[in-house]
């Protein structure tokens, strides 16, 4: 038989915003009784909602933000679980879960898929007895625990760091790593899976579709169906969506609708103005003093390399300033991700301004270029051009020169497209030279080989091991080959911000 439950809330710091309240009195107009717990005071909390001391569920002496975001995700995720084991009449629910119908279940298990591979934990019941929730609790108790479900290279790159005393806490993690990653998991392993709902039961509008959520007149109802129990609104997105488009959501929007069905007045509890953001500058305003770097010549040509996005340029300056003027042999693979076979008018547009820089910058170099176009779209007598699709190593050795000094990889960034080029080049590379793949972490899906390691996971795992694992032997061997010449490997991430993904792969030669 179905029991009757409780809702059970969290909110950290400041006031409620009208977005909170829908949800909250949402459930109470269901006929929940709603228990909201926060750290502190809290204002615009709707009549008929309780409010309890959070520090009764967990203490906060021990708090955990995640670290890009400032989020306090962590703690929340934490909060629910200890929540659950403490009390067996509560459901919790995110402050940004809406009730369509009242909660209930016959077994104290209540969540559901939000996509075909993970369950949310936005919405979630857990009984006592539950070995997940079991799991859970021992998981998040300690803030360095490696997950277990993550790549055997992630794996082996945190408990490196952990052995070398500096462990990655779960606020350097991914994102949702204490959340639905750490769910769906656990879920998986007890078996408990079985029990999880429909998407349209939890998170009928996914991701992707909240904007319909806030869109006038925008036809909603084609995703709730009568088994719809809530709806998710991805509280901090639409709070920045709804802000972006005057602060309140259009009336006849489906959250407009919503408002007003409840009585919830937006003007009354405002959602939180955004902090002022610094004003971008462009480019013609960053240049510094003195002779123009390679920063400079990315932005004058309009090359992403440079400040306008990746700044991959400030550490090539570092690296080519000593080596600007020498008789160089530099080669080029790819110009800006390949894109000479699947878009052409773009890839000229793009592969002409890098070309230009690099010739700008380095007056005295040769250059070798491999592309998979037919031909490249400017002449110049320091420039010699072939065409390859880098798909064998033997080709694109035969392409190049012996002892190029500089070797920069910018062409389709699918893993193995990479890895040939490395296996071919860096033994022509000359002694002390500079191997540099960009684009680590963003790999075309028409491309990819399927179960293939990426290139960023491969030379993560030779940092931490000293030796290249790789699925294809032949690969292996080469590549454990080479190893011995290189004197120096380093895997920069995007920006140059380390809580961001690897992005760039520089390696040195003895």
């Amino acid at each position: 038989m179905a029991r009757e439950y409780r809702i059970g809330a969290l909110w950290i710091g400041g006031s409620l915003s009208f977005l909170e309240q829908l949800c909250l009195k949402s459930f109470a107009d269901a006929g929940h009784h709603v228990t909201l717990f926060t750290y502190g005071e809290v204002q615009h909390i709707p009549d008929g909602i309780e409010v309890a001391d959070g520090n009764e569920v967990l203490s906060t002496e021990h708090f955990i933000r995640h670290t890009r975001t400032g989020s306090p995700a962590p703690q929340a995720d934490r909060f629910r679980y200890h929540m659950l084991a403490k009390y067996d009449d509560i459901i919790w629910a995110d402050t940004d879960a809406y009730c369509v119908q009242p909660f209930t279940t016959e077994n104290g298990h209540f969540y559901g898929w939000e996509s075909a591979h993970h369950v949310n934990n936005g919405v979630l019941g857990l009984p006592k007895d539950s070995d997940t929730l079991q799991e859970l609790i021992a998981f998040t108790s300690d803030e360095y625990a490696i997950p277990e479900w993550l790549p055997a290279a992630e794996q082996d790159r945190l408990r490196a760091a952990k052995q070398a005393g500096a462990p990655i806490g779960v606020g350097d993690q991914q994102w949702g790593a204490w959340g639905p990653r750490a769910l769906t998991h656990f879920l998986h392993k007890t078996g408990e899976i079985r029990h999880a709902l429909p998407r349209e039961a939890l998170y009928p509008i996914g991701f992707k579709e909240r904007g319909l959520m806030v869109r006038p007149g925008a036809n909603t109802d084609r995703f709730l169906t009568a088994n719809t129990l809530s709806i998710h609104f991805y509280g901090r997105r639409m709070r920045e969506r709804i802000m972006n488009e005057g602060g309140e959501p259009a009336k006849d929007s489906l959250i407009g609708r919503l408002l007003d069905k409840h009585s919830i007045v937006p003007s009354d509890a405002p959602l939180p103005a955004p902090p002022p953001k610094l004003e971008r500058l462009p480019p013609e305003a960053r240049r510094g003093r003195g002779k123009p770097n390679l920063t400079d010549l990315a932005d004058e040509h309009g090359n992403d390399r440079g400040s306008l996005r990746h700044r991959y340029t400030e550490l090539y300056q570092m690296l080519f300033l000593p080596l600007r003027e020498r008789k160089l042999r530099i080669t080029l693979v790819g110009l800006d991700g390949g894109g000479a076979v699947d878009a052409p008018d773009s890839w000229v547009e793009i592969a002409k301004p890098m070309l230009a820089m690099w010739i700008d910058y380095f007056p005295k170099a040769e250059f070798t270029v491999l592309d998979r176009a037919e031909k490249l779209p400017v002449r110049n007598k320091r420039v010699t051009y072939h065409q390859s699709t880098l798909e064998d190593p033997g080709e694109i050795a035969a392409l190049v020169p012996d002892a190029p000094d500089i070797v920069i990889d910018d062409a389709t960034h699918a893993s193995h497209h990479q890895q040939n080029a490395i296996r071919a080049l860096f033994p022509k590379l000359a002694n002390g030279g500079l191997y540099v793949v960009e684009d680590l972490r963003t790999q075309p899906a028409s491309l990819e080989e399927h179960g293939l390691v990426k290139t960023a996971a491969l030379f993560n795992g030779y940092l931490d091991a000293g030796v290249f694992d790789h699925p294809d032997e032949k690969a292996k061997a080469e590549l454990n080959d080479i190893r011995a010449d290189i004197s120096g490997c380093f895997v920069f991430q995007a920006a140059f911000q380390k809580q961001r993904r690897d992005q760039m792969l520089v390696i040195h030669k003895r």
